[in-house]
């Protein structure tokens, strides 16, 4: 089958993915919080960033290989951590980490995935991110990085934009509960999809493993709150600054979203900073990240990563226009999987690879680097 032919977008993904997973896995992975006003403000700010299309500038073959952190790239793409991203499709975490790895490019583990360090251990690149969640117990800090390390996670990212859980209230509506059980109602959902209950059934309801570890009871809480809960906490500077001296590799914060913080985070000793409001997923009162690169990339000479809302190659062309050094997708990806399985994902990549291509052939850009000097209006 032509993939391109029947799926040349990410939209069409989604709308596959959609017809393959329960409502309520659905509803997790798409759903953003409050009146998903933030989620909506992330793709809109997108739009708003337009061209003007270069001519007459002859022959070109686009290079979209870009550097971050000492290592080379050949697309500025990773893949971002989504929490119980086996519960979008069965053994989601070793999927995604293959075709990352395939592809030469970063994969991000969450601290609240289904599987453990240890776990992907044989499906990692050389490109392996893992995703903290701060505990409060330094015993837990130390072991949970000494795993990660361990297991083969070269770069820590440090989530600092969740300090209390977010309501996401299509998530409620849907029936969902952390961890999942199957209940009467979920039941009837997972009746209507027998492709993702019979991979499910196989490999196992999902639950979060590393939490599991360190937190004998997770089970009971209500579907507003999550489970990492038990052990996290919301870090200061302190804390951060405890991370940066307790971690041999690289170290990202993830979740700025304003300029005076870029500015104290570098002088802290961080390596780069990753733009996010959470995909929509926390605050429904935040700037697009695309709104807020600016002004961050004018406070600061660290690399910026940027997530939330980028669903294009185009949209990757406009954040390096202004000022990001590479972009992370977490949905993108999670749609693709459900949508075909591990083929998705890899499909996905040459969807965005193409898009980047095309579009910087329009601006006769041959580099990513040209996009600084692309007119905008």
């Amino acid at each position: 089958m032509d993939l391109h032919a029947k799926y040349p977008a990410l939209s069409d993904l989604r709308a596959q993915a959609q017809r393959r997973v329960p409502k309520f896995v659905w509803e997790y992975l798409d759903s953003a919080t409050g009146d998903e006003r933030t989620k909506a403000r992330n793709r809109a700010k997108l739009d708003d960033i337009l061209f003007t299309p270069s001519i007459l500038h002859g022959d070109m073959t686009p290079d979209t290989s870009c550097s971050l952190l000492g290592q080379s790239y050949p697309l500025p793409i990773g893949m971002a951590p989504i929490g119980m991203s086996g519960l979008m499709w069965p053994d989601a975490e070793f999927s995604l980490a293959r075709t990352a790895a395939a592809a030469g490019i970063p994969y991000c583990l969450s601290t609240v995935a289904t599987k453990t360090p240890e776990e992907m251990t044989p499906h990692l690149g050389e490109n392996a991110w893992f995703q903290l969640y701060p505990p409060r117990d330094e015993t837990i800090r130390k072991d949970l990085l000494q795993r990660a390390k361990a297991a083969g996670f070269s770069t820590l990212v440090l989530t600092v934009d969740v300090p209390t859980a977010s309501r996401r209230e299509r998530q409620v509506r849907s029936g969902l509960t952390t961890p999942p059980r199957l209940t009467p109602r979920l039941l009837a959902q997972v009746a209507a999809r027998p492709a993702w209950a019979m991979a499910t059934a196989r490999a196992g309801m999902p639950r979060m493993k590393l939490i599991d570890d360190y937190a004998a009871e997770v089970s009971g809480l209500s579907s507003t709150a999550h489970a990492g809960y038990l052990l996290r906490t919301s870090p200061d500077w302190d804390y951060l600054t405890w991370l940066r001296d307790h971690w041999d590799g690289h170290f990202v914060v993830k979740g700025v979203m304003r300029s005076d913080d870029a500015q104290r985070l570098e002088a802290a000793g961080v390596d780069a900073l990753w733009l996010s409001n959470h995909a929509g997923r926390q605050f429904d009162a935040a700037p697009a990240t695309i709104e807020a690169l600016p002004a961050i990339r004018a406070a600061t000479k660290l690399p910026l990563i940027v997530d939330s809302g980028f669903e294009t190659g185009l949209d990757i062309l406009r954040a390096f226009a202004l000022g990001a050094d590479f972009v992370f997708m977490g949905r993108g990806f999670h749609y693709a999987l459900a949508a075909l399985g591990e083929s998705g994902p890899a499909h996905l990549i040459d969807i965005l690879a193409q898009d980047m291509a095309a579009n910087m052939g329009q601006l006769g850009t041959p580099t990513l680097a040209d996009l600084n000097n692309v007119p905008r209006t």
